[in-house]
């Protein structure tokens, strides 16, 4: 049996006739930057995620960073943020000259330790921005993040890239600190047909000044209030979004249900591995994890990953090595042990195939093959 990690094209066929429509209608317009597509799709995911404004960009890349180029974010400053987690989170502070300040993980959830954040806010009065990132699909510890920007005077940015449509006791991911950021690359839970992401926030002047950085820091044409950059999202990717935005929900409860699966199917043996915690799960919150990833912690997991890759079930290592111990960031002079569990979780987890359109008889496959791997 063949199990992908990921199928488009599973989602792509029930919806076909009508993408295919409304890629056809932005052609006839050439009406192909922003535009009435765009305006839709950012009225559409404000409302969806509760937040007051949501800006259109190229990536989610791109979403963090004019983010932090809208609040200034300069050569010097200094950035919170987590090892664990997608390279751009660390890399759009170093672009804008900032040292991005590493916090350790917590175990269980693999997002930032409020007990090391705090720690690091202590010893960092001069910090500019909290960078959380609602890694998987499932919330931080917003409650004590946000405690703690409080506390200390510090805005809460969320990396929500992963995580559009997660919700957390204290609203939905993106939409709880001062801002945040989503990702629509092709393989998350909402995906373009390329490269397109979106900025939220609730104050008016920022998402303002996010509008004009995004198109070169013009508000007047040819009059440049800022420098800003080319962070434009094309609108056949709107038009995608349009399409698919309206089935979030339903994939969200497909890849849970799927989730459900595992963890009965697993039940069944005993295994060395560890399955993904669900921390909300009794708040009665819903969409409390939407389950970008399904990710497990595994002994000898390299030999495990060949096992499995010779049944054919592909899986991912999200991610092999931690920020700190990067060759580009060793400038920074970390050392390897000073984040144990960042260090850990990237020696130890992998990502099992979950989506959507995966059937039980996939599914009872891939917990059969690891299974057998430890017998």
């Amino acid at each position: 049996m063949q199990v992908p990690l990921l199928d488009l094209k599973l989602q792509y066929a029930p919806l076909k006739a009508q993408l295919l429509k409304e890629i056809e209608a932005v052609a006839d317009s050439q009406a192909l930057l922003l535009g009435p597509q765009t305006e839709k799709l950012e009225k559409a995911v404000a409302a969806y995620c509760g937040a007051g404004h949501a800006i259109g960009v190229s990536s989610g890349t791109d979403a963090q960073l004019v983010l932090l180029m809208a609040l200034g974010i300069a050569p010097g400053d200094k950035i919170i943020t987590t090892p664990y987690t997608f390279f751009a989170t660390a890399s759009c502070v170093a672009r804008l000259g900032a040292t991005p300040i590493f916090v350790d993980i917590d175990p269980v959830t693999f997002n930032i330790s409020v007990p090391a954040l705090e720690a690091a806010l202590a010893r960092t009065p001069d910090a500019k921005a909290i960078i959380p990132v609602h890694l998987y699909g499932q919330c931080a510890d917003m409650a004590g993040i946000m405690a703690l920007g409080k506390k200390y005077g510090v805005p809460v940015l969320e990396d929500a890239a992963q995580a559009l449509g997660a919700r957390h006791p204290l609203g939905a991911a993106g939409a709880i600190g001062e801002a945040g950021w989503f990702s629509f690359y092709p393989t998350k839970n909402l995906g373009a047909f390329g490269d397109a992401g979106m900025v939220v926030c609730q104050d008016a002047a920022l998402a303002a000044k996010i509008r004009a950085l995004r198109n070169h820091g013009m508000e007047v044409r040819y009059f440049h209030k800022w420098i800003g950059g080319n962070f434009r999202i094309d609108a056949i990717q709107s038009a995608v979004l349009n399409v698919k935005l309206p089935h979030l929900d339903e994939w969200g409860a497909g890849r849970r249900a799927r989730a459900a699966f595992y963890r009965t199917a697993f039940a069944a043996h005993t295994l060395p591995i560890t399955l993904p915690a669900e921390v909300y799960a009794d708040s009665g919150v819903a969409n409390h994890h939407i389950y970008n990833q399904f990710i497990i912690r595994a002994p000898r997991r390299e030999d495990l990953r060949a096992h499995l890759t010779k049944a054919g079930i592909a899986t991912e290592i999200y991610y092999p090595l931690s920020l700190h111990m990067q060759e580009c960031f060793a400038y920074l002079g970390h050392r390897e042990g000073e984040f144990p569990e960042s260090e850990r979780a990237a020696k130890e987890t992998l990502a099992l195939p979950i989506f959507p359109e995966l059937t039980e008889d996939q599914q009872a496959y891939v917990v059969a093959q690891i299974a057998a791997f430890y017998q």
